[in-house]
């Protein structure tokens, strides 16, 4: 079951799989629906897709769509579900006067390549007007092939464009311990996407966070709570020019 910020209750499969999935969001005035990372699926044989069903009153119009293709940056791993940026996000845009739902279908854990697989099922099932893509940097630590991980953030952009939706990419950087030449190689991969699609670009979304112990989990690889409005400060002046206003949207259950 998910709570929407309607205040109603609504419940869906995905499609791809069976989840049993305790859902959580904020209550705010624009429909945000969540998909934490803590989720016990059964995947079927074609892969995972984790999304949420949203829920219009019939003759309204329905409200344009963000939605956020993540790892466990987005997932909020290790913090509660409503102190995540993407739930700051809905918030933000609700106080500013924007007629946005967000939709996350961020992982923990997620690659570039897990990403790519999922993301088709949940362009049909929402129609984005907006992809934020913020992946990689589960394939950076694994050292896999960055010409496999262009690929796949490549496939991405040109599906969601393809779908109709403007594509938000989220830059992302490894430790230098991978060695200077993949370090280097690896934040090329998304400069170099960015400029080749002329795509609005973060250049690296953990600024003002990774080295700063106090907005670190004890892991030292994932932002606590505390940083989670850095984050959203990181990528906002990039998405507020990608934002409309419009009539208010009316959602129900």
């Amino acid at each position: 079951m998910s709570k929407e910020t309607s205040r109603k209750i609504v419940s869906g499969p995905s499609g791809l799989v069976t989840c049993f999935v305790r859902f959580s969001a904020l209550s705010t005035v624009s429909e945000f629906i969540y998909l934490p990372a803590r989720v016990l699926c059964v995947a079927l044989a074609f892969g995972v897709a984790l999304a949420g069903i949203p829920v219009a009153h019939a003759g309204s119009a329905a409200a344009p769509t963000i939605l956020v293709m993540g790892d466990s940056l987005s997932a909020g791993y290790g913090i509660e579900v409503e102190q995540g940026w993407v739930a700051l996000l809905a918030q933000r845009l609700t106080e500013q006067g924007y007629g946005y739902r967000v939709v996350n279908a961020s992982v923990s854990g997620e690659t570039t390549r897990g990403a790519a697989s999922r993301l088709p099922r949940a362009l049909a099932l929402h129609k984005p007007a907006i992809v934020i893509i913020e992946l990689g940097g589960n394939d950076g630590l694994r050292g896999l092939p960055l010409a496999v991980s262009r690929a796949n953030l490549e496939s991405m952009v040109q599906q969601a464009r393809k779908a109709g939706a403007r594509v938000l990419l989220v830059g992302m950087k490894i430790p230098p311990n991978y060695g200077p030449r993949y370090s280097r190689d690896f934040e090329a991969v998304f400069t170099e996407l960015a400029a080749q699609y002329k795509l609005p670009f973060v250049p690296f979304f953990l600024d003002f966070v990774a080295l700063d112990a106090a907005r670190m989990q004890a892991d030292g690889i994932h932002p606590n709570a505390a940083a989670q409005p850095f984050l959203l400060d990181n990528l906002w002046p990039t998405l507020k020019p990608l934002l409309k206003k419009g009539p208010k949207w009316t959602s129900t259950g």
